[in-house]
């Protein structure tokens, strides 16, 4: 199994940035004015509210999967308690997955982002000597496991941020998924399995 222990991340520039996209900070907050608006909470700590959470989630998301934000930040949407979380802190457990294409404007929507130039470029890794120091492995274009996340191919999330996703277990299942966002009934199996 793999799994990912966060050292910790600088909270401040993600901070900087919510303010930047009208985060408005919790000494300037006027609960009669806004009172639907999400809060923000960086690391346990209250720092703000936003009106458009959808937007500044996705925001925050886009920056992690590009690679400008660490990946080890943690990004949970608590829609019903009306909560953006934030975590950046060290200690946190965190698993891979693969990232779904979610972008409506997208050609490959509903499809991983996973494709066939990442995997060549993999098997590609394959042909280098197993004894190249780190230094011999980038210059000679090496890509692994680390290419894959800085693409925003693969994700590490915490057990709190999995709890706010979906996830789907296996190739089938996100076919099945697609089937049924696009209107298809779909049969019962009556393989007896």
């Amino acid at each position: 199994l793999m799994c990912y222990v966060t050292v910790g991340t600088p909270s401040d520039p993600i901070i900087e940035f919510m303010i930047q996209r009208n985060m408005e900070v919790l000494e300037e907050y006027e609960p009669l004015r806004s009172p639907n608006a999400t809060k923000v909470f960086v690391n346990g700590v209250w720092v703000g509210i936003h009106r458009d959470p959808a937007h500044l989630v996705r925001c925050v998301q886009d920056l992690r999967r590009s690679h400008l934000i660490s990946h080890e930040v943690s990004l949970i949407r608590e829609i019903r308690d009306r909560e953006f979380k934030i975590f950046t802190d060290a200690g946190r457990v965190c698993r891979p997955l693969f990232v779904i294409d979610n972008d409506p404007d997208s050609s490959n929507k509903g499809n991983l982002i996973l494709n066939k130039d990442h995997i060549r470029r993999l098997e590609d890794d394959q042909s280098l000597p197993a004894n190249m120091d780190p230094e011999e492995r980038a210059a000679a274009g090496y890509y692994g496991f680390q290419g894959l996340i800085n693409d925003g191919v693969v994700e590490y999330l915490d057990a709190e941020e999995e709890e706010t996703v979906m996830i789907t277990m296996t190739p089938e299942d996100l076919d099945i998924s697609r089937q049924l966002q696009a209107g298809y009934a779909l049969r019962p199996d009556d393989s007896g399995d």
